[in-house]
C-alpha cells in the first residue's frame, strides 16, 4: 500500500477475493471491469493509516 502523489491516489495491492466474497459482493451492484475485489490482512490497518497520514500530508484529495 502507498501514495501515489503525481496521480493523487491510495494504491492498495492485497489478494485477489475468492468467488464466495465475489458474489457477496455482487449482492450490492455489478463491479466495473475497471475494478477488483481484494483482501486484505487486518494486520494492514497501521499501513493503511499512514498511507492515508502521507495523503493528508500532500493534500490529496
Amino acid at each position: 500500500m502507498w501514495v501515489d502523489d503525481e496521480a493523487g491516489e491510495i494504491v492498495v495491492q492485497g489478494w485477489k477475493a475468492g468467488e464466495a466474497l465475489l458474489a457477496q459482493c455482487l449482492e450490492t451492484g455489478p463491479i466495473p471491469d475497471t475494478e477488483a475485489v481484494v483482501r486484505l490482512p487486518i494486520r494492514m490497518v497501521s499501513v493503511l493509516r499512514e498511507a492515508c497520514d502521507v495523503a493528508d500530508r500532500l493534500g490529496v484529495r
